[in-house]
């Protein structure tokens, strides 16, 4: 078929082996043309002369080379700046161009090849084939065909997937390499791809601005994907092959919080004020989940308790991907910060580890964890960074094994702080005031550190046994 030769809608219906609406009269025409991967010398001479004798042309985006050397033309950028999402962006570009090909005969221009990763003309194609409106799609050169010539590869050969970075973690499932991730626009889109990969593949080709005079290729490690790289939206990376599986069940959840930000309203007013109050509530209930868990060994499996567990960790998680989607939104920090951060954190508390110092046992460990916490942020002394909000118990309990671990504590002998309790108690005689009442709670979290209680968690249990106990009466009143 010679170049720029017309197909009808019915004709690529019946090649596609679709149901035939033959019936159906063409009350207007659509070419789609593509500009090419880069400047205006790499359009076709039949996309020019079509934009050239066209009645209207749109360009789906100014935002790409080629689209400097046309003049006259209306793009759809304002809809980038107006929607909410890509796919109301590329829905809203379908029916305006189908309303307007009503009017007269239209030719939609797109960045590189209109059928290579191009979201926006398979909307339109499907509309256009309900509506009774011809498409004819014009031939173009895509980004591929210089990645493969830089690369030097055959892609058949290779058996290189072509993969779109927005879906990488659905697209890319399963899959070990080689691959070829376009549509790399942006570092949070970077970030989400290398979140997808338990085990990365070292080193990755970056392929930025192909067959453009700034055009750039380099090679970066895949930890520094999202630091290094600054995208832009001629972005692409290469992955020549991938020691395990792309881990797509951890993204294609960021992707559904993505999702639910965007789409749902009450996701959509959320801030991180006012999910506080949130996660603080799927914090009590895991840890009341981890207290019905407790009354089992931990080497036996419950399913009704482990499911529990199961289930208010994932509550528990959903609030922290959330307030990473907030941070990611305003391009401070993304989820893949938040993992990254705390190995990295776990491993410089660690040394005994991962390094050769040498700790004995989890008292020692913990001495070595608040010094190095110490020296990490600068603070002068060991009761800095105890955040004053926590439960008068927490609180207490914190301030205790910080002043321990720094040596500053009383004496280590359990008569001692049995001894401090009882004086306390015998002064409440003359004195029951609200700072002898709390000495004396704090003398008692002070037995409960020394024998290795949580004074919270006791104290929760105490008051769970004295409800029971109040319970039981009132039925035993009850039945006389």
């Amino acid at each position: 078929m010679a170049s720029g030769t017309k197909v009808s809608a019915s004709c690529l219906r019946r090649a596609s082996h679709q149901p035939a609406e033959s019936d159906t009269a063409i009350v207007g025409r659509i070419a789609i043309v593509g500009l090419g991967p880069a400047g205006p010398e790499l359009i076709t001479p039949d996309t020019l002369a079509r934009i050239e004798t066209s009645q209207r042309c749109f360009l789906r985006t100014r935002v790409h080379p080629a689209a400097t050397g046309l003049s006259g033309v209306e793009s759809f950028d304002d809809l980038y700046e107006s929607s909410a999402t890509f796919a109301e962006v590329y829905r809203s570009i379908a029916d305006s161009l189908v309303a307007e090909a009503r009017q007269s005969d239209v030719v939609y221009a797109v960045p590189g090849s209109p059928l290579v990763l191009e979201r926006s003309v398979a909307i339109l194609r499907d509309e256009a084939n309900k509506t009774g409106i011809e498409v004819e799609v014009l031939p173009a050169m895509s980004f591929l065909d210089v990645a493969w010539a830089r690369l030097a590869i055959d892609p058949v050969e290779e058996s290189v997937r072509l993969i779109d970075g927005h879906v990488f973690a659905t697209a890319a499932a399963g899959q070990t390499g080689p691959l070829l991730v376009a549509h790399c626009h942006a570092r949070h889109v970077l970030s989400d791809i290398k979140l997808t990969l338990d085990d990365g593949p070292g080193r990755v080709v970056v392929l930025q601005r192909l067959g453009s005079p700034d055009e750039l290729i380099t090679e970066v490690a895949w930890n520094d994907l999202d630091r290094e790289v600054d995208a832009d939206h001629l972005t692409s990376i290469y992955i020549p092959s991938l020691a395990s599986p792309v881990a797509s069940e951890f993204v294609r959840f960021d992707e559904l919080v993505r999702v639910l930000r965007s789409d749902c309203p009450w996701d959509n007013e959320q801030t991180h004020a006012s999910l506080r109050p949130h996660l603080l509530e799927e914090t009590h209930e895991t840890i009341e989940a981890l207290d019905a868990r407790a009354e089992i060994a931990d080497d036996v499996v419950d399913d009704a308790a482990d499911a529990h567990l199961s289930e208010e960790l994932g509550d528990l998680l959903y609030q922290i991907f959330f307030h990473a989607r907030l941070g990611a939104e305003r391009g401070s920090f993304t989820i893949t910060d938040v993992v990254s951060g705390i190995h990295d954190k776990l491993v410089s508390r660690h040394p005994h580890v991962f390094e050769d110092v040498v700790a004995d046992d989890s008292e020692a460990v913990l001495t070595n964890w608040e010094k190095i916490k110490r020296d990490e942020k600068g603070r002068e002394s060991a009761m800095d960074g105890v955040p004053p909000s926590l439960p008068a118990l927490m609180l207490a309990h914190k301030f205790q094994k910080r002043a321990s671990s720094a040596g500053l504590g009383p004496s280590s002998e359990l008569a001692e702080a049995r001894a401090e309790i009882a004086g306390r108690v015998d002064a409440l005689e003359d004195d029951q005031t609200d700072e002898s009442i709390g000495d004396l709670l704090f003398a008692v979290v002070d037995i409960a550190r020394r024998v290795g209680v949580d004074p919270e968690s006791a104290l929760r249990a105490a008051a769970g046994r004295f409800e029971d106990t109040c319970r039981e009466t009132e039925s035993n009143i009850a039945r006389g």
